[in-house]
């Protein structure tokens, strides 16, 4: 398991000068010798932070500035390596051992738009103990980085946008795992519900995070898990959760899904590999999360909401799941256009400690305690809010004209601001009370020509991370 793949390939010398050079002067210097990198053999440098290179040349002329700039020092911060392996020639006769050729270093690279990029470093010297001590150093400093994770407990969902989610992870995140040394235990989802009822019971002791291969559906119930089984070791009462604790585990979430809101939110970029890379780095960022309850009953842990349209357009698409998922929304969308329908009610913002009560026809409320960004609203539905300010982004879009919605809604996929509309308003707050005043924007079984979602009588279709939640009352997000 030490030795490097035999397809990793050394990588130009020259793809390592950008970035800032760390000051080298004040560095403790561990190893110095001499390897072949690329094609030119070098002098080889490993301080506490960085490795350095550079050519060794025959002394040149004075002034030779070109000569200068060919063979200046270039380097590698030791943060950015997540494995070394030997690399040896190995025959097919010689399944474990063979020539032995040097070390490769693996090593994670930061792109344009924010994605990262796994590349690798070939360090050649034929010494066998030369390179051991090379080796064993960098062993050395790999164990010093405690925050990454040594074994995770992997929940993939096959159903996952077009069915592509097993591929994605045997493929694509599988082999980097394998790479970085990661013990992994995978579980394959059967139904909605598995990953809950699993997170309940299961034995998470000596796994270091959770990881999601999924979408927006499957990491929210995977947040979810985490978060009450939190609750039940603290030993706090779920049916009313008012100061929840934080997860005892961080999720890492491989975007797997046809929006990869909460990845794209996370990250930057909806990116298999710079997902995989951020776990591998161990890459920790907080996340604000919600709760949400009715009549003083908790209901669920969530990131984002919709009621009215967002609502309504996810139990339409719920009814038509024979479609593929692209077909199931864009039907959800022009039908719920179609009969576009205003929610009578009063929405209460908690602003300074004080409720502010905003009362009239709705088509859309939106709470969002993240930017909610993705491939169709690239500054995202919230792009006011963060990632964890301690705070919600509540955005009401009012009674007003089907073209006039039309048109508010196709801003969300342009550099122009979504909210400069007269009917569209935006609130910073902490707690948010949607009280619906009729039935006037709740689920008709009969227009969708589907079956109901519940068995209550009057319930609302709300957007919860994508899944549908149905509630007959008003709804506490905190």
């Amino acid at each position: 398991e030490e030795e490097a793949p035999p397809a990793a390939g050394a990588v130009q010398s020259a793809r390592w000068a950008s970035g800032r050079q760390p000051e080298a002067a004040a560095e403790l210097i561990l190893l110095r010798g001499i390897f072949e990198i690329g094609r030119d053999s070098c002098d080889v440098v490993l301080s506490e932070r960085a490795l350095r290179w550079q050519p060794i040349r025959p002394e040149r002329l004075p002034g030779d500035s070109k000569c200068d700039f060919l063979h200046r020092e270039e380097f590698v911060e030791l943060k950015d390596i997540f494995s070394v392996k030997l690399k040896r020639r190995c025959s097919i006769k010689q399944q474990k051992s063979g020539t032995l050729l040097g070390i490769t270093l693996f090593i994670c690279l930061k792109k344009e738009q924010n994605k990262l990029k796994d590349s690798t470093l070939d360090l050649i010297n034929l010494s066998e103990d030369h390179c051991d001590i090379w080796f064993r150093q960098f062993k050395k400093i790999l164990a010093g980085f405690s925050n990454r994770p040594k074994s995770l407990k992997i929940l993939l969902n096959p159903q996952s946008h077009k069915k592509e989610a097993t591929q994605v992870y045997y493929e694509k995140v599988e082999p980097l795992l394998k790479i970085a040394g990661i013990k992994t235990d995978v579980t394959i989802t059967e139904y909605e519900g598995h990953a809950l009822s699993l997170l309940k019971e299961c034995e998470l002791q000596g796994f270091d995070g959770v990881v999601c291969v999924g979408g927006d559906g499957s990491a929210s119930e995977v947040a979810h898990a985490l978060l009450l089984r939190a609750q039940k070791n603290a030993g706090l009462e779920t049916d009313s959760i008012l100061t929840p604790v934080g997860a005892q585990l961080p999720l890492g979430v491989i975007p797997a899904g046809s929006t990869n809101v909460l990845a794209h939110s996370l990250h930057g970029v909806s990116h298999v590999i710079t997902a995989t890379l951020h776990i591998i780095m161990g890459h920790i960022q907080p996340v604000d999360v919600c709760t949400f309850s009715t009549m003083g009953k908790f209901l669920r842990f969530g990131f984002s909401a919709m009621f009215g349209f967002g609502g309504r357009a996810l139990a339409v698409a719920e009814n038509h799941r024979w479609m593929s998922p692209n077909q199931r929304m864009d039907f959800a969308i022009m039908k719920a256009l179609a009969k576009l329908k205003r929610a009578q009610g009063y929405p209460k913002s908690d602003c300074n400690d004080q409720w502010q009560v905003i009362q009239g026809q709705f088509l859309n409320v939106s709470i969002m305690a993240i930017p909610c960004q993705c491939a169709v609203a690239p500054r995202g539905l919230a792009p006011n809010t963060r990632l964890n300010n301690g705070s919600m982004a509540l955005i009401t879009a009012r009674n007003t004209s089907r073209p006039e919605f039309i048109k508010h809604l196709k801003r969300y996929a342009s550099i122009k601001n979504q909210f400069n509309f007269p009917f569209v308003d935006t609130y910073t707050v902490e707690e948010v009370k949607v009280c619906p005043r009729s039935n006037s924007s709740g689920h008709n079984p009969e227009e969708d020509h589907g079956p109901r979602e519940t068995a209550s009588g009057n319930c609302f279709p709300w957007n919860v991370d994508g899944d549908l939640m149905q509630v007959a009352s008003e709804v506490h997000v905190r």
